[in-house]
């Protein structure tokens, strides 16, 4: 544990920049629909088993219904024999904001492996990893439009917000397979789901209907071999990491 205080792919080839079908719409519940973070590293010896353990969930029945699950890597363990090829410094300061949110002082730590559940740092493995919110919580849907690497993203709050608000959006990799040459995994072929492989941020503006829309475009992805894609997002105070409503779902396989 290490401690600190971007197509066909679905054919098995690299990706290219049409990475999206076609224009698709994901719309999430009403229902609150919680954001469970892995912050990992291929260089991090204790990393796999939260890996598996995230896999699992691509047939958890809560998926993308209650649970948006979503995998970073960051770049503190580039300096130990292994550069991590999806880590990026900008996911190790989303992980650095949230300890600063923490309302614990063992909650401003940063490690890999680490979970964080609507904001909350959990134990890889242990039983609490559940959203700790009421599903039948009432938040209003997010909906994620996709058009290329251009997505619209909607947010129709139930009640009325008086904070300014944010949207984040990630596409994900599934299936990725990664031969590990040197560093505390040589010698493993480690698998990646969940993995964010683009992402993007956007101020959401609400209008008159109080409801709140941005417009925000990817980046190229990492280039990388998965069997499939996901799109994600989330809404937030603009000057919180804490998601509000999450959203996600399978992007269709291009033809």
């Amino acid at each position: 544990m290490r401690w600190m205080s971007g197509l066909s792919l679905f054919a098995g080839l690299s990706l290219s920049a049409n990475v999206f079908a076609a224009p698709q719409t994901i719309t999430g519940p009403a229902t609150h629909d919680s954001l469970l973070e892995l912050y990992t590293s291929e260089g991090c010896d204790s990393c796999p088993p939260a890996e598996q353990f995230i896999s699992t969930l691509q047939t958890n029945g809560t998926l993308w219904t209650q649970l948006v699950p979503v995998t970073f890597h960051v770049d503190y363990w580039d300096n130990d024999g292994w550069k991590d090829p999806f880590d990026s410094h900008s996911y190790t300061e989303r992980q650095q904001d949230l300890a600063n949110h923490a309302n614990s002082l063992t909650g401003k730590v940063i490690y890999t492996p680490e979970l964080v559940l609507d904001g909350v740092a959990k134990r890889p493995g242990s039983r609490d990893n559940s959203p700790q919110i009421d599903p039948n919580t009432k938040l209003g849907p997010l909906t994620l439009t996709a058009d290329g690497r251009k997505v619209t993203v909607q947010f129709a709050p139930t009640m009325p917000r008086s904070e300014a608000l944010q949207a984040q959006v990630v596409l994900m990799a599934f299936g990725v397979d990664v031969p590990i040459g040197a560093g505390e995994n040589k010698g493993k072929t480690l698998r990646h789901d969940f993995l964010v492989i683009s992402d993007a941020t956007g101020a959401l503006t609400r209008g008159k209907d109080g409801n709140y829309q941005a417009s925000v475009t990817l980046p190229q992805p990492v280039a990388v071999k998965a069997t499939r894609y996901a799109l994600a997002g989330w809404v937030s105070a603009a000057d919180s990491p804490v998601p509000i409503q999450a959203a996600g779902g399978w992007l269709a396989k291009a033809p």
